[in-house]
């Protein structure tokens, strides 16, 4: 697949693949929105302080990991073209008791739930595998991934200018967080109506179980339930740092430890009663995978997508600090990490696709994000701005094609476990984002870069070991197993008795 064929509008592929990068736009859009508005905020509500500030960025964050994991789930069982719609409209409400909110723990908890608003992007991974041949996965889910993850600059860039300029006074930042609610709800209506599960009525595939992950051996359960404690356990750390700003009680804080406890044992129990039963009957040969490898995928998306959020947020103030620049400046530069999304994410995965083994194009990558963040720990003030800024925007060149690469590759894993899948590494990058986003709060920036930098070369082993290249991750049709075949026949007889009979 090349890039001219984007253009070819009159293919259904092609539109489907427009139609769910911009859904994908919108919900980053709406996700990213407070940020640019902060000091409006704080100037029109005199309620508001700067920990509050801080306090709904660490909300913005909360649900988002759960989010990920359930709406994974759903995907495969209910298909991406409702689970995306239904997104779009419900995520709008908390959007707007945001918007109009009167008091700060009404802001709070409205923005939590509007962190799920953050799970949108797996969506649209299964959508795009739903209708893009195996061959041209890497670049379709490069260009997906990188013009919808634009929302959250185009927000940054756009939403200050509608809060000041069209609405103007002291709520117009009111109006334009609702205008973005309002907006991803109408073109949540709309994506019921233009888009399918695919170019056939068969082609999305459902899995066995919804509670939890299908496996294929003892041994990738017990991995499996593993991988599965940091997806909740990380929200401990959001507990401690909301306890720590003093925004929560020590009662309150052992309250909600206890309840990540509670849910971490329950996702455990789930994956094993799914588990458990299907693995003593035993499961057919043709239709194993290796968890080794979703593992590994999870590992790498912790590294580069983790990253990626972690910097953004720190990268503005490391410029301003160190090259004594102001905040427009300093912001301008930053920027240019996110802006390489646009072309450097679809060029991961054409990479992927064209070179023929996609496991070594990821290691090529994740190798480059380490060697990229230990050259960024280099820098100081004796360094000329242009070689910090080229340094930068190389290194996000590195850490974007990884991210594109990464899911290059899931959808050729297990063709009907692809949403949980992806669900569950894209959950792994906001794990990332907080865990560094911890650290970072007790070392300085040059430190900061060592650590991710060390962080990439781990994740480079675990790919090294772990990563296998799928079957037939470059063939004309995904991989069909004995298990699938049956499922389809299934939901083939299923349709067939609710469907009027047309002939005797």
């Amino acid at each position: 697949m090349h890039a001219k064929e984007l253009l070819e509008v009159e293919r259904r592929d092609i539109r489907a693949l427009h139609y769910t990068w911009i859904a994908f736009f919108l919900t980053f859009y709406v996700w990213f929105n407070m940020a640019p508005l902060a000091t409006s905020m704080l100037a029109a509500e005199s309620y508001l302080t700067p920990e509050h500030i801080k306090l709904f960025l660490i909300a913005n964050v909360a649900l988002t990991i759960p989010g990920r994991v359930v709406v994974g789930m759903a995907l495969d069982r209910f298909g991406p073209r409702r689970v995306f719609s239904v997104l779009m409209i419900v995520m709008a409400i908390p959007t707007w008791f945001f918007a109009f909110g009167t008091s700060a723990m009404q802001l709070f908890v409205s923005r939590l739930f509007m962190s799920i608003v953050g799970a949108g992007f797996v969506v649209g991974i299964h959508m795009t595998a739903l209708w893009f041949k195996p061959k041209d996965i890497g670049f379709a889910e490069g260009f997906y991934a990188g013009w919808g993850n634009f929302g959250s600059a185009a927000a940054a860039i756009t939403i200050p200018t509608v809060a000041l300029q069209f609405f103007g006074g002291h709520d117009g930042w009111r109006w334009a967080i609702a205008l973005s609610g309002l907006l991803m709800a109408l073109y949540g209506v709309a994506y019921w109506f233009l888009i399918t599960d695919g170019p056939t009525a068969d082609t999305h595939q459902r899995s066995r179980k919804a509670g939890a992950l299908e496996v294929s051996s003892w041994r990738d359960l017990w991995l499996y339930c593993l991988f599965t404690i940091p997806l909740y356990g990380v929200l401990g750390v959001l507990v401690y740092r909301t306890q720590d700003m003093g925004f929560l009680s020590a009662t309150g804080a052992i309250v909600c430890y206890v309840m990540i406890a509670v849910v971490v044992i329950y996702q455990i129990y789930k994956a094993l009663s799914v588990n458990i039963p299907m693995l003593k009957a035993g499961i057919p040969e043709d239709d194993k995978y290796p968890f080794k490898s979703v593992a590994a995928l999870n590992v790498s998306y912790f590294a580069n997508f983790g990253a990626e959020l972690a910097v953004v947020s720190m990268l503005p103030m490391f410029f301003a600090s160190t090259w004594k620049l102001d905040a427009t400046a300093a912001g301008l530069i930053a920027s240019t990490f996110a802006f390489v999304n646009l072309w450097a994410r679809p060029l991961g995965g054409y990479i992927s696709d064209k070179i023929g083994n996609r496991r070594l194009v990821m290691l090529v990558y994740m190798f480059g994000i380490g060697i990229g963040f230990a050259l960024m720990g280099l820098l100081n003030a004796g360094w000329p701005l242009f070689i910090a800024v080229v340094f930068t925007i190389g290194c996000s060149v590195f850490v974007q094609g990884a991210e594109g690469a990464t899911f290059g590759i899931i959808p050729s894993i297990k063709r009907r476990l692809t949403g949980q899948i992806s669900g569950m590494a894209g959950a792994y990058g906001n794990v990332g984002a907080v865990f560094y986003l911890f650290i970072y709060t007790f070392v300085e920036p040059n430190q900061f870069f060592y650590i991710i930098a060390g962080g990439a070369f781990v994740a480079w082993l675990v790919c090294f070991f772990w990563l296998k290249e799928p079957d037939d991750a470059f063939g004309e049709e995904y991989k069909m197993s004995s298990v699938d075949i049956a499922l389809a026949e299934q939901d083939r007889l299923a349709q067939n008795k609710l469907s009027p009979m047309t002939n005797d």
